[in-house]
């Protein structure tokens, strides 16, 4: 890696800044000539295809950016930077839909920063994963009738290496057809030489600081994996199960005393009883002694405040080897702790005649034996959580063990005040109460793991004294007696010990490189909000203890796809979505696009097919545009235009004072992660005023004759199309890279293009004022055609009733609204005497508009159509207030089906009001 970043900088020195101009351009002029081709996004004409096939455009476009170099920079200390690191996907992997989200959103800040001019970094990279990857591959072997046990360790390693190598490239491969724009020059794993450099110095660096220490603890244990877990490694369910009531005979005396348990093969592992000691019920029996029932062995009654009165009984078992409270109350009342389940999931030897029993076996015997003796005083149905197995979902067990820990409170208090003052910043800012929440309530961290996949522990045993080496490199003697007979202790560590290191160890750590001055702390983590105790938490304590510096200032939290009903998305029930299965359906832009639009800081969102649908209608939208654009044209060079030669009018001043505002509130929302409105806004933008509106304007001066209004509206057109498309590209690249290319002067690609920043010379209320008054007279005459059933091809007059500047511009802009509503003649008044007979009418701001009917349509059909109408509006809203009234409906119907039950109540009630109102049109 030194060496690599060495000839980096030799590079530099030497004029790489040159080179890679011309190799930009060279890539351009290549992009350029393969975006001609007919069935790329040309015809045989050379014009744009007349349909948008993202498939034969997408992975072209690709190859030439990576032929570009376009998603590497060197680092440049002259210019800001902006760095993110990728939330490293498991190896072995495949991209699901969150991955999908999650990289859009990262994807959309960088290729926003990099035509920002920053000096831009997205460091890619993938995780070892070891449970995942290792119950892969015992997978694979078993079905060569393997286990890894019969490999050995060293073999089985190799294999899983092997198994890397070859499936390894999937991931990446898939990032790559969403559009990823990773700097791939710089692509990590979390096993590779640096990276595993990087997890010794900190271990060891840890352990000397007496941070990391071994020790006996309960833990969770997963009896398939072989393995212990953290907590956030465990998933609760809820489960049926049942509540068993035993008698414990008191020792001396008649008598009992009744625990209720959930897991009644688990006392015979017992060694107390607690009661509470508030509990008056069972204060004279504290410090006497009750018989464990099978085992017939003497444990004590204790007084502790974690026994509930009001659970069960009020007394409990207490397990210590099995129980996490158990085994914090066996330290408290100095209790043995007997371990009766093994890590295979069977009954030890302390089990006695138990001993190789499968535990749920085991529960069914013990059962049948206190039923026997007398002792089962009754059993109940009980629902309670159960904690599984994140990766293989077996029941976990919780059981002591010798395991290595993180000493988390000296890390956890300064990782508390990095929030606390700002320095990193939550987005959005309820996590960061979540956050907090949690490292002030932290346990030490189990950072052991019995697997053979992953970071061996960088700890020896001496075999002749019994002295434990901490070393980064491997010892060949022992530092206190000389021997050669070293051991390394057989455990890799927690896949998220190595992760948490990803923000600095990518960038080379522990050498002092160039990236690492320049770019960490790294400008923001995009991830979701279910890792922010697996990983987010764990990289700020560790950039803080090791870097001396937080590893990133923001953290933006996004929420979890979900399927169309609210549920979590699966496979088994059908309602997972593919992503690479939707890119071969509608294109990367369409998937990209869905996935932000409507999505906000934090909350999940639900992914609906019909919103891919409008994503690709949108994508079409654009790419006509474009086309009418370009085939209007012809030999036009914007760059030869003096824009004091141009002829102005309100509606080109209009929608380049739109543009302006628009780039302007888009890199605003952008700034405080608001994606989706970002999204939202050039979506609006572009569907409505600029193809909608100003195309639909243009259209009269491109085939007019006078050829200084039409290079006016030539260039116009050019110069808006240019901004949408490079406000589009982080949101859309591949779509906005092919017009691109075809725009007149494009050289390199869009990415490297500067970002449109606002102007004040193009800042122009007034002929956005002057505008809406335009565009609102003719929506409403519009809404009057529509609603009264005006054929499209029939002109109408219509009347405008307006004062002052609204009228001027009305009387000025006459024209414009005869075209575009579809009229005969438009007449402007200061004031009416009388309403026109049987006009519809609508209220715009500052004016009263009115189409009269007579004679334009069958006026007594028309009130019988819209009477109908009516009645049928009428009567679906009564329906739906009288479902939404229904207490049955509105308890048992999931809360999508409700909403959509109240949205067309709403909608029922705003078609009545309209027909009503239409109606006293005619009848006036």
């Amino acid at each position: 890696m030194a060496m690599a970043m060495a000839m980096a900088q030799a590079k530099a020195e030497a004029g790489a800044e040159a080179e890679a101009e011309l190799k930009a351009e060279a890539a351009a002029r290549g992009m350029a000539r393969a975006q001609r081709k007919p069935g790329l996004i040309t015809d045989e004409t050379g014009e744009l295809a007349t349909r948008y096939n993202p498939l034969e455009m997408e992975e072209k476009i690709y190859q030439e950016w990576l032929r570009g170099g376009y998603f590497h920079q060197e680092v440049d200390p002259s210019r800001k930077p902006f760095c993110i690191v990728i939330p490293p996907p498991n190896v072995t992997g495949s991209l699901h839909i969150g991955h999908a989200l999650d990289n859009t959103l990262q994807d959309i800040l960088v290729r926003w920063h990099r035509m920002m001019g920053d000096n831009t970094v997205w460091i890619p990279g993938t995780d070892h994963a070891g449970i995942a990857t290792q119950v892969k591959v015992e997978a694979a072997l078993a079905k060569e009738g393997l286990s890894r046990h019969d490999l050995g360790r060293e073999e089985f390693v190799r294999r899983v290496w092997q198994w890397k190598e070859k499936y390894g490239g999937t991931i990446r491969s898939q990032l790559q057809r969403l559009g990823a724009s990773c700097d791939w020059e710089r692509e990590r794993f979390t096993m590779d030489e640096g990276l595993s450099r990087a997890v010794r110095q900190v271990f060891v660096r840890l352990y000397e600081k007496g941070l990391i220490y071994r020790g006996t603890y309960i833990i969770n244990w997963c009896p398939r994996c072989h393995t212990s877990l953290s907590d956030l490694e465990v998933e609760h369910e809820e489960s049926k199960g049942t509540l068993y009531y035993i008698r414990y005979p008191l020792v001396g005396e008649e008598g009992h005393i009744t625990v209720a348990t959930t897991r009644p093969e688990t006392m015979l592992g017992d060694t107390a009883v607690a009661v509470n000691p508030g509990d008056a019920r069972y204060r004279r029996l504290v410090g006497r002694k009750v018989i464990l029932p099978i085992m017939n062995r003497e444990v004590p009654v204790i007084a502790d405040e974690h026994a509930d009165p009001e659970f069960g009984t009020g007394a409990v078992k207490v397990t210590p080897a099995h129980d996490p409270n158990d085994f914090e109350m066996g330290l408290r009342h100095d209790l043995p702790a007997v371990k009766v389940i093994g890590e295979d999931g069977r009954m030890t030897k302390e089990a006695g005649k138990y001993e190789g029993l499968d535990r749920y076996a085991c529960r069914e015997k013990v059962v049948e034996e206190l039923v026997s003796l007398g002792l089962l005083e009754k059993a109940e149905a009980h629902d309670h959580a159960v904690g599984h197995c994140q990766r293989c979902n077996t029941v976990v067990e919780p059981m002591i063990s010798r395991q290595w820990f993180v000493k988390m409170r000296p890390l956890a208090e300064p990782a508390i005040k990095a929030v606390e003052d700002g320095r990193i910043r939550f987005v959005p800012e309820r996590f960061a109460r979540i956050y907090l929440n949690w490292m002030e309530n932290i346990h030490d961290w189990c950072i052991s793991r019995q697997l053979w996949w992953g970071h061996r522990i960088p700890v020896w045993y001496c075999g002749e004294c019994g002295e434990t080496i901490a070393s980064t490199e491997d010892p060949m003697r022992c530092p206190k007696c000389g021997s050669a007979k070293l051991e390394q202790d057989p455990d890799v560590l927690d896949t998220w010990f190595s992760s948490a290191l990803w923000p600095f160890s990518t960038m080379g750590w522990p050498e002092d490189t160039p990236e690492l001055r320049h770019f960490y702390p790294t400008s923001v983590l995009v991830t979701a909000y279910d890792i922010i105790f697996f990983w987010v938490a764990r990289m700020i304590f560790m950039g803080l203890e090791f870097m001396g510096e937080v590893p990133f200032h923001d953290v933006f939290i996004h929420g979890l796809v979900r399927a169309s009903s609210g549920k979590k998305m699966s496979k088994s029930l059908g309602t997972g979505v593919d992503p690479l299965e939707v890119v071969d359906r509608y294109g990367a832009d369409v998937l990209r696009f869905t996935l932000v639009t409507g999505n906000t800081p934090g909350n999940d969102m639900r992914f609906r097919e019909e919103r891919l649908e409008a994503s690709r209608n949108f994508a079409n939208k654009l790419w006509n545009a474009a086309r009418f654009v370009l085939m209007n044209l012809g030999d036009f060079d914007p760059a030869a235009v003096d824009e004091r030669d141009l002829e102005l009018l309100p509606a080109d001043r209009w929608i380049r004072s739109r543009a302006n505002r628009v780039a302007d509130k888009v890199a605003s929302h952008l700034r405080e992660y608001e994606v989706g409105e970002a999204a939202r806004t050039l979506y609006d933008f572009t569907w409505d005023e600029f193809c909608d509106w100003y195309i639909e304007i243009s259209k009269a001066r491109l085939y007019g004759e006078d050829v200084t209004a039409r290079t006016t509206a030539r260039y116009v057109l050019v110069e808006t199309l240019g901004r949408v498309l490079r406000l589009l590209h982080p949101f859309m690249p591949f779509i906005t890279e092919g017009i691109w290319q075809r725009l007149p002067g494009a050289r390199a690609s869009i990415m490297v293009s500067p970002w449109p920043a606002f102007d004040e010379r193009l800042d122009d209320p007034e002929a956005e004022a002057e505008m809406a008054t335009l565009m609102d007279v003719t929506r409403a005459i519009r809404n009057i055609r529509s609603e009264m059933n005006v054929p499209p091809q029939k002109k109408v007059d219509a009347i405008v009733v307006a004062t002052g500047r609204i009228a001027e511009v009305l009387q000025a802009g006459k024209d414009l609204v005869v075209r575009l509503a579809g009229l005969a003649r438009l007449s402007v008044e200061n004031r009416l005497e009388r309403k026109p007979e049987k006009a519809a009418s609508a209220v715009v701001t500052s004016a009263e508009v009115y189409v009269p009917l007579v004679g334009i349509i069958d006026l007594d059909a028309e009130v019988r159509r819209l009477e109908k109408e009516l009645r049928a509006a009428e009567a679906a809203l009564d329906a739906a207030e009288r479902k939404l009234s229904n207490p049955d409906f509105v308890g048992k119907a999931s809360e999508e089906v409700v909403e959509r039950e109240r949205a067309r109540r709403e909608e029922y009630a705003e078609k009545r009001a309209r027909l009503a109102a239409r109606l006293a049109d005619l009848r006036a």
